[in-house]
């Protein structure tokens, strides 16, 4: 069980201008062609931060799985249906009865129905931005403001998430704290902590032959030599620097550099990373295409050690525009939501199932969400393209919109009791109207997951002002484990 993290105030230092700081940058630069491996250079910084921020208190070592949906999920055609609301609203799907009493879902999952007694589902998010960008920080980092912005304004869960875990001091496992499979960062990101806490990106089609994640688990002996002699050049490089710099944070940051050299050459570094490893049951399980794969990679990650784990269910799977933004010239929105739902269905339902028969249930916590859900009245519209899920260009189709004031998301695992719904919407699915969920405690419940006490915990910005990390909401009660 899960336990909340009673912290003094956690401040993330601003960026190091001191001559000592320059110092510390010629080094990186003479580092360049190791730094270009991108993880040393995240564990340095995460070094210098840890610091001078100071130590943390131990945690507990959950771990999150997020399956973001990007463009937002119709929860009419998945988990809120509303099939007496009229023709106007209710599309041409029907219902099915789950495995719990008195929780019905679209027709188009019925994996997750016949699993349902092991997941919560929370039918009443709510959140006030209806684009793309500001609705997508407010989910992800809590930022209340509506406009669409180019950049994030506070950092979002996962950077909090890994930057908190840093302050334990130097992983003792050679995964990275934070990985992203294909992960959703177009709207989201670290903000002033700094991309030393951005995750390490595993981008492409897992299912593919070929698939390969570069700079892990070098097995070429003469490349090994190469880094280990780089890295010979450093360490004399910091001799020099040590009649101006403190020892202690260059011993950290050799600390942090055999940990990146350790991911390049440990073999069992590869393995966590490689599907082929997997029973072929298990990977026809999960779904022998990008997402099935996606989320099978997901588990074995968390399962060898990773805290923070981001996937999005994009691409060719989604529909012509390849995402779940179902607008009329978009997509003709009832062929899109079939021409994914056997997919997500299968992948979504498989991991569920595998984290519980692998006794992952109690540590790690799935969450399936979107930035919100659909528009229940159907809007019509010309089509702007022919493809999958979508009519030739100019034949009109309809669609939903984006919609803000109602969705649905699933909560799996984390110590919570299965087996329940929460809050619910009205007769159209137009409002939330039972209990009520913002970002702000979509937000702390994940938080409280990861043993972070969202009420008390601050970090500087880049003004140096003590920020919150969450600074509304609570924990939702039935979702705390």
């Amino acid at each position: 069980m899960s336990r909340p993290f009673h912290a003094r105030p956690t401040y993330c230092p601003g960026p190091i201008n001191s001559v000592a700081g320059n110092r510390r940058a010629f080094l990186q630069t003479g580092l360049a062609g190791f730094a270009t491996l991108s993880l040393p250079g995240i564990l340095r910084l995460q070094a210098q931060h840890q610091l001078q921020a100071g130590e943390g208190s131990s945690r507990p070592k959950n771990a999150v799985i997020m399956v973001w949906q990007p463009g937002g999920c119709s929860h009419l055609e998945t988990y809120d249906p509303k099939p007496n609301a009229g023709s106007d609203y209710s599309g041409p799907f029907g219902t099915i009865p789950t495995k719990v009493p008195g929780l019905n879902f679209c027709e188009l999952i019925p994996r997750q129905a016949a699993i349902a007694d092991k997941f919560t589902v929370l039918r009443s998010m709510r959140q006030g931005a209806g684009g793309h960008p500001a609705g997508s920080m407010q989910l992800l980092s809590g930022d209340s403001d509506t406009r669409d912005k180019p950049k994030p304004r506070l950092p979002d869960w996962m950077t909090v998430t890994n930057y908190m875990r840093s302050l334990d001091g130097p992983r003792e496992n050679p995964l990275p704290s934070y990985v992203g499979i294909n992960p959703p960062l177009e709207y989201n990101g670290p903000a002033y902590l700094g991309d030393a806490y951005s995750p390490f990106v595993v981008s492409g089609n897992p299912n593919l032959p070929n698939f390969t994640v570069p700079n892990i688990g070098l097995t070429d002996a003469n490349e090994v030599r190469r880094l280990g002699r780089r890295s010979s050049l450093r360490q004399n490089l910091d001799t020099l620097e040590r009649a101006f710099d403190q020892q202690r944070e260059l011993q950290a940051l050799d600390e942090f550099e055999t940990q990146a050299m350790t991911l390049l050459t440990n073999p069992k570094t590869k393995e966590a990373f490689d599907l082929n490893r997997e029973d072929p049951r298990i990977r026809d399980r999960y779904g022998r295409n990008s997402w099935g794969q996606q989320l099978l990679l997901a588990r074995r990650l968390v399962e060898a050690g990773v805290d923070v784990l981001t996937t999005s269910l994009n691409g060719p799977l989604c529909g012509r525009v390849q995402n779940w933004d179902d607008h009329a010239v978009n997509h003709h929105v009832f062929d899109a939501m079939k021409f994914r739902a056997d997919a997500y269905d299968q992948a979504v339902s498989a991991l569920i199932e595998d984290i519980f028969e692998r006794g992952l249930d109690k540590r790690v916590l799935v969450v399936v969400t979107g930035e919100f859900g659909r528009t229940p009245k159907i809007s019509y519209a010309a089509s702007t393209g022919a493809g999958d899920a979508s009519a030739p260009a100019g034949t009109q189709q309809p669609g939903r919109d984006h919609w803000p004031r109602a969705f649905s998301n699933i909560w799996a695992g984390g110590g919570i009791e299965p087996g329940k719904f929460i809050g619910g919407t009205d007769k159209r699915g137009e409002d939330s109207v039972e209990r009520i969920c913002g970002p702000g405690d979509f937000l702390a419940t994940i938080y409280h997951h990861m043993g972070i006490d969202s009420s008390k915990t601050l970090i500087r910005d880049f003004n140096g002002r003590p920020t919150p990390i969450v600074d509304h909401g609570k924990p939702i009660p039935e979702l705390m484990g």
